[in-house]
C-alpha cells in the first residue's frame, strides 16, 4: 500500500467546522485505501469532535497523537494527528452535553486564528520538505488569522508567501466545471484594475498546466470578458480589446486551444463550459467564477431547512507544492453541532490524490 500518497490535513479554525468535518470524512474507509492521511492541528479539539460525532451521528473513531509523520499508523478507525497542542482544553465544551462555552458559537477569535495559521504554517514545511505527498485545507477565519497578527488574505496568500511563489492562481472545481482567477481577494474595484495582459496571460497559461495535471491531455480553455457583452466593441468598455484579446492571441501562438480565439460573454461562458464546450474558464474576479460554483455545488433543502451539499474544491494552482481546499467558510454558528457536511472535503481530498498520484506518476 505504499502507493497511498500521504495527504498533511490541516484542522482549520479550531472553533469552526473543520474538526467535526474532518471526522466525518475519515469515517469513509475508501479514504484509506486511496491515501494515508495525517491531520495537523490540536488533539484537544479533535477529541471534542469525536464525540459530538459519536452523540450525533454514531461514528465511533479513535485518536492517534503523533509528533512526526513517522509515528502516524494511517490504519482505517483511527485518526492520526499531528498535535500542536495549541487549543487549551479548558477553551473547549464540556462533550456530552453539547454546550458551547468559550469561543464556540461566538465566532472569529485571536486564538482561534493562531491556530489555524500555525497548522497551515507547519503543512507547508512537511510539504516543503516531502514528508507528506500533497496539502488539504479545511477552512480557517480570515479575520481571526488577523486578529492573531497574521496579515493575510487567506490561504492562497500565506502559500505563496511561504513557498516563495510569485505567479499562482486559485481554481474552483465542483464536478466538469472548473474555473480559475485573474484576481480573488481584493475589491471589485480593483479587480477591475487589475485585468491586465501579463496577468490574463498567466492564468490562461496557469490553467493550460493544471489541466494536464489532472490527466486532461488537451484542455480546451474559456476565457471570460469582464463588460457586459464583452464590451460591446468598447461601448461598455476597452479591456477586452486592450488587455484580454491581446492575452488570448499570445496564448494561441503558443499553442494553447482557446476554441473561440476570443473572450466569451461572462453570461454564457458557464453554460458553455457545462456543455462541454471548455474544460476550465480564465474568470476576471472573484465572484464571477465563484457564484456559477456555488450555485451548482451547493444545494440547500427547504422542507429541511439543511443543505444537503456543499460541494465543491479550491486549488492553487502554480505552487511547487499540492494544495487543495474546501471551498467553504468556518460555520461558527453551527460549529460543534455535529450538522456539518463533509462533502466539500472530500472532494478536497480526491483532487489531491489525483494531483500527488499524477505527479508520481502513478
Amino acid at each position: 500500500m505504499e502507493h497511498r500518497p500521504i495527504l498533511g490535513i490541516t484542522m482549520g479554525d479550531p472553533f469552526g467546522n473543520g474538526p467535526e468535518i474532518t471526522v466525518q470524512a475519515l469515517a469513509d474507509p475508501n479514504i484509506y485505501e486511496r491515501c494515508r492521511p495525517l491531520l495537523v492541528g490540536d488533539a484537544a479539539s479533535m477529541a471534542y469532535a469525536l464525540k459530538v460525532a459519536k452523540r450525533v451521528t454514531g461514528i465511533e473513531l479513535r485518536l492517534h497523537p503523533v509528533q512526526t509523520v513517522a509515528e502516524a499508523d494511517f490504519t482505517y478507525g483511527v485518526i492520526d494527528v499531528l498535535d500542536l497542542g495549541l487549543v487549551p482544553a479548558d477553551r473547549l465544551p464540556d462533550s456530552s452535553d453539547g454546550e458551547m462555552p468559550g469561543p464556540f458559537g461566538v465566532g472569529a477569535c485571536p486564538l482561534g486564528g493562531e491556530a489555524s495559521f500555525q497548522y497551515v504554517k507547519k503543512v507547508i514545511e512537511l510539504a516543503l520538505s516531502g514528508q507528506v505527498d500533497a496539502t488539504v485545507t479545511n477552512a480557517l477565519s480570515k479575520e481571526a488569522i488577523n486578529m492573531a497578527g497574521h496579515h493575510f488574505s487567506g490561504h492562497t496568500e500565506i502559500y505563496a508567501h511561504y513557498t516563495q511563489t510569485d505567479k499562482y492562481t486559485m481554481m474552483l472545481a465542483h464536478d466538469g466545471l472548473r474555473v480559475v482567477h485573474v484576481s480573488t481577494h481584493v475589491s471589485l474595484r480593483e479587480a477591475c484594475d487589475r485585468v491586465k495582459k501579463e496577468r490574463v496571460l498567466e492564468c490562461i497559461r496557469i490553467a493550460d498546466a493544471g489541466c494536464k495535471a489532472l490527466g486532461i491531455q488537451h484542455p480546451k480553455i474559456g476565457v471570460a470578458g469582464l463588460n457586459p457583452h464583452c464590451g460591446e466593441n468598447g461601448m461598455f468598455g476597452r479591456e477586452e480589446i486592450e488587455e484580454i484579446q491581446p492575452a488570448i492571441n499570445q496564448a494561441l501562438s503558443e499553442g494553447i486551444d482557446i476554441p473561440e480565439k476570443k473572450p466569451t460573454p461572462p453570461d454564457t461562458v458557464f453554460s458553455k463550459a457545462l456543455g462541454g464546450w471548455y474544460d476550465i474558464v480564465v474568470v476576471m474576479y472573484h465572484d464571477q467564477g465563484h457564484i456559477p460554483l456555488k450555485v451548482k455545488g451547493f444545494v440547500y433543502n427547504r422542507k429541511k431547512k439543511a443543505w444537503d451539499a456543499v460541494a465543491g474544491v479550491n486549488v492553487t494552482l502554480g505552487l511547487p507544492i499540492i494544495r487543495a481546499s474546501v471551498d467553504h467558510g468556518t460555520g461558527f454558528g453551527h460549529a460543534g453541532s455535529g450538522r456539518a457536511n463533509e462533502l466539500s472535503l472530500k472532494n478536497a481530498l480526491d483532487y489531491a490524490i489525483r494531483l500527488a498520484s499524477a505527479k508520481s506518476g502513478l
